[in-house]
Formats: C-alpha cells, structure tokens, sequence
C-alpha cells in the first residue's frame, strides 16, 4: 500500500484557491487506490492528495 503524503493536523494548501487549511482525518480509498482527506475547515468535503499542497 501507498504511504499518504500528508497527517492529520498538517497544515496545507488546496491547490486551485491557494488557501491554507488543516487535515483532521485522512483514509485511503482502496478501489480509486488513493487517500482522501477532510480538512478542518471543510469537514463535510474531501480532497484528493493532489488538489493539495504542502504550505
């Protein structure tokens, strides 16, 4: 299995708006075969690790 890019309470930045938001949980989706996250700040959304970035 893949090793996640980010851990929770890592500070980071959604790539499209630039803004700076806080992962409260991240889980790997076995059949898309990557990791989500919910961030603090958008708990009822996810992204993708690469719609983020690190800050």
């Amino acid at each position: 299995m893949q090793k996640n890019l980010f851990i929770n309470g890592q500070e980071v930045n959604i790539r499209t708006s630039g803004e700076s938001v806080t992962i409260s949980k991240y889980q790997y989706i076995k059949n898309m075969k990557r990791y989500a996250y919910i961030v603090n700040e958008y708990p009822s959304t996810f992204f993708f690790e690469e719609e983020l970035t690190k800050a």
